[in-house]
């Protein structure tokens, strides 16, 4: 086989899988282990490149920002195994949704104040301006949200509720509720998944009508139609998530995906 060191980012950018080992590749003294072989191991490594490569490589313009750290690429193939439980399924998205929140509050500004520490008196950084907050799509988006605010536990919680009619294919809307003040704030809107992108768009649309300064929408996975669904009505908005599949099977579904997110996060069918 072949053990990868360099990160997800070392492969996008054309780096080569380096294999671990000792300086001049043996140890102190022993009979090094034959190496496998040259093609078998050419080969490992060319599947596991070109998977990254794809995780990595597809950007679909600049306002699609993929998080290819590797704790997030980890947690999200244990999120895509079919075998995985509802509790621990919930608990990764929350887990995944947490460190993309420390992706998209990168830039966020800071503002100084004095403080005392048990030591001396110094100016320290903290969040500037008002609170973000996050507008949870329902039903999924609550395990993303979960994530955020652990990780931001100052955010306000914003919900959205929407459903699809089935005759008229048409997203309604039956619930929506957010802080006052929007506009000073940033609002972060959530859903685990970017499929078809028409419950993103009018989650998006609803927000913005509350005049947020800025808005940003955070999934794990998402669908290059999704995708280009959702910058046809909101080209301004940045879309942050954990990978862009292949695309969208004939019921809808992202594929390779992870299945029905609400039923995976909350055990129904």
């Amino acid at each position: 086989g072949c053990v990868l060191v360099g990160g997800l980012r070392a492969l996008a950018a054309g780096g080569a899988p380096r294999r671990a080992g000792g300086v001049g590749g043996g140890g102190g003294g022993g009979a090094a282990a034959p190496p496998p072989p040259r093609r078998q191991a050419a080969s490992q490594c060319g599947k596991q490149r070109d998977y990254l490569l794809s995780m990595t490589s597809q950007t679909l313009g600049g306002g699609v920002h993929v998080i290819d750290h590797p704790l997030v690429q980890h947690k999200l193939t244990l999120m895509r195994q079919r075998e995985t439980s509802s509790s621990t399924f919930r608990r990764l998205a929350s887990e995944i949704s947490g460190l993309l929140a420390y992706e998209v509050t990168r830039h966020h500004p800071v503002t100084f104040i004095r403080i005392n520490t048990p030591i001396k008196a110094m100016s320290a950084p903290v969040l500037d301006g008002k609170k973000l907050v996050v507008v949870s799509i329902l039903r999924a988006g609550t395990a993303i949200a979960d994530g955020i605010t652990d990780a931001i536990p100052s955010a306000r919680m914003g919900h959205i509720g929407l459903y699809r009619d089935r005759k008229t294919q048409m997203t309604v809307e039956y619930y929506f509720k957010a802080p006052r003040n929007m506009s000073d704030r940033t609002a972060l809107v959530v859903d685990p998944m970017l499929a078809t992108g028409h419950s993103a768009e009018a989650a998006i649309t609803r927000v913005r009508g509350t005049n947020p300064k800025e808005l940003v929408f955070i999934c794990l996975i998402a669908a290059p139609e999704g995708v280009d669904y959702l910058h046809t009505y909101h080209p301004d908005v940045p879309i942050y998530c954990a990978a862009v599949d292949e695309g969208l099977d004939p019921s809808g579904y992202i594929v390779p995906g992870f299945g029905d997110a609400g039923d995976r996060i909350f055990g129904t069918k």
